[in-house]
C-alpha cells in the first residue's frame, strides 16, 4: 500500500434540515484498497459515497481524492464551492455505480459505454468502441454489445453500468448497493465482476449487504450506525469477533 491515501476524508458532516446524516466521517482508503461499508439502513453509507464525489455538498470537513480537495477550492484562507463545470472534471477520477443502473434505454450496450470517454475525455470513437467492447468482454457481455438495456436481466444491466463506470478509467470505484435491486439468482455474477475487479488492484469502496463479499474481497470494513463510524478493521476481526454491542447486534441479524 502506498503512504499516502487514494482517499482521505476528514470530520464528514452532512445534514438535511434538522437531521445530521453523517456526523463526523474520517475515513482513508489507500491505492488498490477495497473497503466495505456495512450498516443498517440510514447509516448514512449512501450519503457518505455521494459526499465523496460530490453529488452532495457536504456541511463541514473535507474530502480529498488523491491530494486534491473535492468540490471545493481553497482561497484565501476559506472553502469555495467549484463551479459544476470543475466538479465534473474531477468525478471523471471517480467511477460510480448505482443501486439502479441508469443506463440510456435509447443507446445500445456498447453506446452506454463509450458515451462518456468520447463526449467527457474526447477520446476517439473508434479506439472508444475497441476500449468499450473489451470492457463487455471484462464483464462477460461482448456479445450483448449491439442489444438495448431493455433486452437485458438486471444482472446485465447492473454489469454493463459496471463497464461503463471503468470506460472513463478512474482512479477509484464507488459502488452503492450494487445487487440490492437484483433478484438473488443474479447477484453472484456482478459480485464475481467485483472480485475479479479487487483482485486486479482496483481501488474501491463498497456499501454492500453481501457479507460474503465483505469477507472474501474486503481489505478493510467499516461499520457504520447513525451517521458515524462505529468502528473498523480487517474482515475477519470485524466480521467474526467485533468490538462494539452495535455491530454484533447487526452482523446477528444479517448473517
Amino acid at each position: 500500500m502506498s503512504e499516502q491515501p487514494l482517499l482521505r476524508a476528514v470530520g464528514v458532516r452532512k445534514r438535511y434540515g434538522a437531521t445530521e446524516v453523517l456526523r463526523g466521517i474520517d475515513l482513508s482508503v489507500h491505492k488498490g484498497q477495497v473497503v466495505c461499508l456495512l450498516g443498517p439502513s440510514g447509516a448514512g453509507k449512501s450519503t457518505f459515497l455521494r459526499c465523496v464525489n460530490h453529488l452532495e455538498t457536504i456541511d463541514g470537513g473535507q474530502v480529498w481524492v488523491d491530494g486534491e480537495p473535492i468540490g471545493f477550492r481553497l482561497r484565501n484562507g476559506k472553502l469555495h464551492e467549484l463551479r459544476e463545470r470543475e466538479v465534473a472534471r474531477q468525478r471523471r477520477d471517480i467511477g460510480m455505480v448505482f443501486q439502479r443502473f441508469n443506463l440510456f434505454a435509447h443507446r445500445s450496450v456498447l453506446e452506454n459505454v463509450v458515451e462518456g470517454p468520447v463526449t467527457v475525455l474526447g477520446t476517439n470513437t473508434a479506439q472508444a468502441r475497441k476500449t468499450g467492447l473489451e470492457l463487455l468482454d471484462r464483464v462477460g457481455l461482448a456479445d450483448r454489445a449491439g442489444d438495448y438495456p431493455a433486452q437485458l436481466s438486471g444482472g446485465q444491466q447492473q454489469r454493463v453500468a459496471i463497464a461503463r463506470a471503468l470506460a472513463m478509467r478512474p482512479k477509484l470505484m464507488l459502488f452503492d448497493e450494487p445487487t440490492s435491486a437484483l433478484d438473488p439468482e443474479l447477484v453472484g455474477d456482478v459480485l464475481e465482476v467485483m472480485r475479479d475487479l479487487a483482485a486486479e488492484g482496483m481501488t474501491m469502496i463498497v456499501v454492500t449487504h453481501e457479507m460474503s463479499f465483505a469477507k472474501e474481497a474486503a481489505d478493510e470494513v467499516v461499520f457504520m450506525a447513525d451517521g458515524a463510524v462505529v468502528e473498523s478493521g480487517p474482515p475477519d476481526r470485524i466480521l467474526a469477533d467485533p468490538s462494539h454491542q452495535r455491530t454484533r447486534q447487526f452482523l446477528a441479524r444479517v448473517l
